[in-house]
C-alpha cells in the first residue's frame, strides 16, 4: 500500500526538524518522522490548514479495521507523551504516521508482535489552531 498524500503546517515542519536536531538522527522513530516531512505534498500556513488534517497537537478519532475498535488520540511532542491518556507521541510509528493525514485516509500501524493494524482516521477532534496550543 502506497502512503496517502499528506499536508503539513510550516510551523509543524519547522518545529519537528528542530525536534529532530535535538534528539539526533539516531534515535528511535526519527528516520520514519523524517520521511514523512519530506513527501508533504503540501507545507501551508497554520490558519490555512484545512480543519480535516491532523497537525501536530491535533485531536483524533481512528477506527481499527480489522477489530472496529475506536481510539481517540493526541499528536504530541515527545516530552509531552502519555500513552494512558492517549497521547502519541510524534517519534511513535502511529505517530509519525498520523501525522498530515486527512479524515478518511487509511494508514497501517505496526502493533506489537509483527502485526500490522489498519486505521481509519474518522474525524479531528480538535487542532491547535482551534485553541491557540502552540507550545512546544
Amino acid at each position: 500500500m502506497t502512503a496517502p498524500s499528506i499536508i503539513l503546517t510550516r510551523l509543524d515542519v519547522q518545529r519537528l526538524e528542530q525536534l529532530i536536531d535535538r534528539v539526533g538522527e539516531n534515535s528511535p522513530g526519527v528516520e520514519a518522522l523524517q520521511h514523512e516531512l519530506d513527501r508533504a505534498e503540501e507545507v501551508v500556513g497554520h490558519d490555512e490548514v484545512p480543519a480535516s488534517v491532523v497537525t501536530m497537537n491535533s485531536s483524533v478519532h481512528c477506527r481499527e479495521q480489522g477489530s472496529g475498535k475506536d481510539y481517540h488520540l493526541t499528536l504530541v511532542y515527545p516530552k509531552d507523551a502519555n500513552a494512558d491518556a492517549g497521547k502519541i507521541s510524534i517519534l511513535a510509528p502511529v505517530g509519525s504516521a498520523l501525522l498530515g493525514l486527512k479524515v478518511g485516509q487509511h494508514i497501517d500501524w505496526p502493533a506489537p508482535g509483527g502485526k500490522t493494524l489498519k486505521l481509519e482516521l474518522l474525524s479531528v477532534e480538535g487542532q491547535p489552531k482551534d485553541g491557540g496550543a502552540f507550545s512546544l
